[in-house]
């Protein structure tokens, strides 16, 4: 897959706009990739300056460490940070803590609230904020695309349907959205889903289990910390048992 920037982005500029008017009451940052990236965009305009003043007169609510760090950099302090393992249920969860903390007045009923999304949108996270009364706008900053040359991943899919792999390590739910599709478009869906069952799945965390639940897929390992090095070592470790387990119990 490749993160493709979204060079024409009237819905970031619309919400940048919103911001600096007043007219956005709390703004959710998901991914620190997303809020540089509308960073980017509101840079390219000539209107950063702006922009981070009128963000730090909000609330802002961050679902991981990366938008952290970003705000860190702007001496922005959030409203509301999602703890571990940073997934929408804990983003929620923070906000409405952060709404009992401050009383009545900071309810969500009524409010504004614009979300930076990360490529899929979560319509878990945007329902929640509806069902607690806000106003929710979707501000979709970049996107994944399947990459330019197909050919590494059909011949991936390939090998996994011939019995010639035996672990599939996920580090991004979208990963397994392209999987599929490209599967599909190989003619080749049922048979990897197939091959997959035999297989060992393991994801980097919480967010991309719920994608490959989402997609069908059994996870038989996640991650111990959502970190590459750490799915790897786990992988690793365990997988062999895993695999074994897995093929015995098939019999």
């Amino acid at each position: 897959m490749r993160e493709v920037p979204l060079d024409s982005n009237p819905q970031a500029l619309a919400f940048a706009d919103a911001l600096i008017g007043g007219r956005i009451d709390m703004v959710a940052l998901l991914t620190g990739v997303g809020t540089r990236a509308l960073l980017d965009v509101v840079d390219h305009a000539g209107l950063r300056e702006a922009f981070v003043a009128a963000l730090g007169r909000v609330k802002v609510a961050v679902r991981g460490p990366k938008p952290m760090a970003v705000l860190r950099e702007l001496k922005i302090l959030p409203w509301a940070a999602a703890s571990a393992p940073n997934t929408w249920r804990e983003l929620l969860a923070a906000i409405d803590a952060a709404v009992v903390a401050a009383g009545d007045a900071t309810r969500l009923a009524g409010l504004n609230v614009a979300v930076q999304e990360y490529g899929a949108s979560n319509p878990e996270l945007l329902g929640g904020l509806e069902a607690r009364g806000a106003h929710v706008t979707a501000v979709p900053v970049y996107r994944w695309a399947l990459p330019e040359d197909l050919a590494p991943l059909q011949n991936g899919i390939r090998a996994a349907v011939d019995g010639a792999l035996d672990v599939v390590l996920f580090t991004t739910g979208m990963q397994a959205v392209h999987l599929m599709r490209v599967a599909t478009a190989l003619g080749l869906e049922a048979e990897l889903r197939t091959a997959l069952s035999r297989m060992v799945i393991a994801s980097i965390g919480p967010t991309t289990s719920e994608e490959l639940r989402q997609q069908g897929l059994a996870i038989d390992l996640e991650a111990s910390q959502s970190k590459m090095g750490i799915l790897a070592r786990d992988a690793a470790e365990q997988s062999p048992l895993l695999l074994e387990r897995k093929r015995a119990s098939s019999l």
